[in-house]
């Protein structure tokens, strides 16, 4: 074969390949409708079936020289690349991404602007179990000049036997020790069904670790016109995590804080393992405030302040703790709860950080 020859070959190839392009293009922009037509009807956008019909279609029409498992592999490659096409267009469509609103969404309560680029702080007993109880530890948050109590009235735990809550009896003494001491009060809420009571004493709804995938109760909490307080689930990747957010966004309610709480591992030096780097990346890819809870990540009363200052430094809008007057009695999870003394040191040093 003569140079003029490979030349001319080598031509040719150069324009089937442009060719191939064009077409590979004009396949994946079709491949895009059929995606956003699937999500609007609610449809999964993986059909395995129809991918297989495809498949033997393409390998019934082939006449060589290619093998029939070497044309497999290659459309193998082609609907997978269309098929996270699809989906980045999905992740893009999200109400919660940066790429639909690029400024930061800033969440008031009672005088706190979080998201603000300033430490916020939201503290109280991991359970309510009396007045009294509830009334020294909002004392001495309000000592430190915080404005956010939390604490828990509805418990869902691990045991069935396990103590859990006080239910709306819990809710009413949030209500009525935060009112005496001018604090917001934020207590988780577990049933759908609970919530339309709850918002009559909460200033911040609280979905649990647990609940993170209760898909009917992020969309009721969602309806509401109260800022919802959303923790990672134990076993949840971040996308997941972004999504139950989008939940609670499509139905109106756009004041959302994303709580980091560890997540489940194989280590068992702390009750899960602190995803520190979900900080950034949840910042980045989304426009909510991002908040750590220390407590439920360690539960470890030793590690919940250098965990908070890695929480601080790593770019976390603030840290969520539990405190308790007396945690050697305390009806749930003593063993991470903070004192008052060892509150007011544990604030003091972020303060100072």
């Amino acid at each position: 074969m003569s140079n003029e020859e490979l030349d001319q070959l080598r031509l040719e190839l150069d324009e089937i390949n442009q060719e191939l392009l064009t077409l590979i293009n004009k396949r994946a922009k079709v491949a895009q409708q059929i995606g956003q037509t699937k999500q609007q009807q609610g449809m999964n956008r993986y059909d395995p079936v129809r991918e297989r019909q495809m498949l033997d279609q393409i390998k019934n029409l082939n006449d060589g020289p290619f093998e029939q498992s070497t044309i497999e592999h290659i459309f193998k490659e082609i609907f997978k690349a269309s098929l996270e096409l699809q989906e980045d267009d999905h992740r893009k469509a999200l109400l919660v991404s940066r790429k639909k609103k690029p400024e930061d969404t800033i969440v008031e309560l009672n005088g706190e602007k979080i998201g603000d680029g300033n430490p916020h702080f939201i503290m109280g007993p991991c359970a309510v179990e009396s007045y009294e109880q509830v009334a020294e530890v909002a004392k001495a948050i309000k000592a430190q000049g915080l404005n956010i109590l939390r604490g828990g009235a509805f418990k869902p735990r691990s045991s069935p036997y396990d103590f859990q809550g006080l239910g709306l009896e819990g809710l009413k003494i949030l209500r009525q020790v935060g009112d005496e001491y001018g604090l917001a009060v934020v207590s988780e809420i577990v049933n759908p069904a609970d919530i339309e009571v709850a918002v009559n004493y909460v200033d911040m709804i609280q979905i649990g670790a647990r609940n993170m995938q209760n898909f009917e109760l992020l969309k009721a909490a969602g309806q509401v016109d109260k800022p919802i307080f959303l923790k990672r689930g134990m076993s949840a990747t971040i996308s997941e995590f972004i999504n139950a957010a989008e939940y609670i966004i499509s139905q109106g309610n756009g004041n959302i804080i994303l709580c980091e709480r560890g997540i489940r591992t194989y280590e068992k030096a702390t009750r899960n393992t602190l995803d520190i780097s979900a900080v950034p990346i949840l910042k980045q890819e989304t426009h909510l405030p991002v908040f750590v809870d220390v407590t439920h990540s360690t539960g470890r009363r030793d590690l919940l302040l250098p965990t908070a200052k890695a929480a601080m430094a790593i770019g976390a809008d603030g840290v969520m703790a539990e405190v308790h007057p007396d945690p050697a009695v305390a009806l749930s999870d003593s063993a991470q709860q903070m004192d008052i003394d060892t509150f007011n040191n544990f604030i003091t040093e972020l303060k100072n950080n």
